[in-house]
């Protein structure tokens, strides 16, 4: 199954989309944080037949809130009320995790952050074995 994945942010959100396997996830885009966010979400799910989609969970590593997990949690309600599969991620240190892979002299890549996010949540829920030795 294909996933999409998405850093939400509240002027910019990061998205993601895993190969059809649902395996190895790539960066996609960066969009704006606006009225044509879930409308655009929802045309890439179609588009590109997503299964389910993986939004980042803004809280802390503590689990504290922040001033933009309220928010966030109202994209995602309304995600799912629009009828996609919605499922949370632990989200915290994937902008310092995603900057190691930034191009020469650009800090922060949105797009970048939502893959981080999406391949931890398909690495935690891979059906896939592990082979018994290494070779």
């Amino acid at each position: 199954m294909k996933y999409l994945g998405i850093d939400y942010g509240a002027k910019r959100v990061g998205l993601a989309l895993s190969d059809a396997t649902g395996v190895i996830a790539f960066p996609l885009e960066t969009v704006a944080s606006d009225d044509k966010l879930v409308p655009r979400i929802l045309n890439i799910l179609e588009e590109k037949r997503v299964g389910a989609v993986v939004v980042g969970d803004t809280r802390a590593f503590g689990g504290a809130v922040n001033a933009i997990t309220e928010e966030a949690e109202r994209f995602m309600k309304t995600l799912a009320s629009s009828g996609a599969v919605v499922h949370p991620a632990w989200e915290a240190g994937s902008s310092v995790e995603s900057s190691r892979y930034a191009p020469e002299g650009e800090g922060h890549n949105d797009a970048a952050a939502a893959a981080v996010i999406l391949q931890r949540y398909l690495d935690m829920h891979s059906d896939a074995p592990l082979p018994d030795t290494l070779e």
